[in-house]
């Protein structure tokens, strides 16, 4: 249909004349309220964005000589934090002499683990890097 016929009927209509197919041969165009259109585009991506969930790392930093006490707050904060649906950055940062005895950083990290409830998934096993040790927990699905 000519582009000029076309426009009159979506004149007549009260609508609007989008182009769907630029690069088609001919062009593909479609009569439609192309305000309504957009309204419902942003209304569904909107519902998306309502639906997702963001997942943020929360970080506790232990060090290799931690008391008893400031371990079970730490583990505390963490199952609250494991709890929120939250993943747990779990640090422990080396400092001089300490990095001859990584062996007390894992244990650190073992002792950490018995004080949690069994609510998580260990998903990054401890590991050095660099001065520090790492480990990353996740909540159970």
């Amino acid at each position: 249909m000519p582009t000029k016929k076309a426009l009159e009927l979506a004149e007549q209509k009260q609508l609007d004349l989008v182009l769907i197919a630029p690069q088609a041969n001919p062009p593909v165009c479609k009569i439609m309220d192309y305000g309504k259109y957009k309204f419902e585009i942003a209304k569904r991506e909107k519902e998306a964005r309502k639906n997702q969930r963001t997942i943020t790392i929360k970080e506790v930093r232990l060090s290799a000589a931690i008391e008893e006490h400031d371990m079970s707050v730490k583990a505390k904060n963490a199952e609250k934090f494991l709890k929120a649906g939250d993943k747990v950055k779990v640090s422990i940062r080396f400092r001089g002499r300490e990095m001859a005895h990584r062996e007390i950083g894992y244990e650190v990290m073992e002792k950490f683990n018995s004080m949690l409830s069994r609510d998580f998934v260990i998903e990054r096993q401890p590991r050095i890097e660099g001065r520090s040790m790492i480990m990353v927990l996740a909540p159970k699905e």
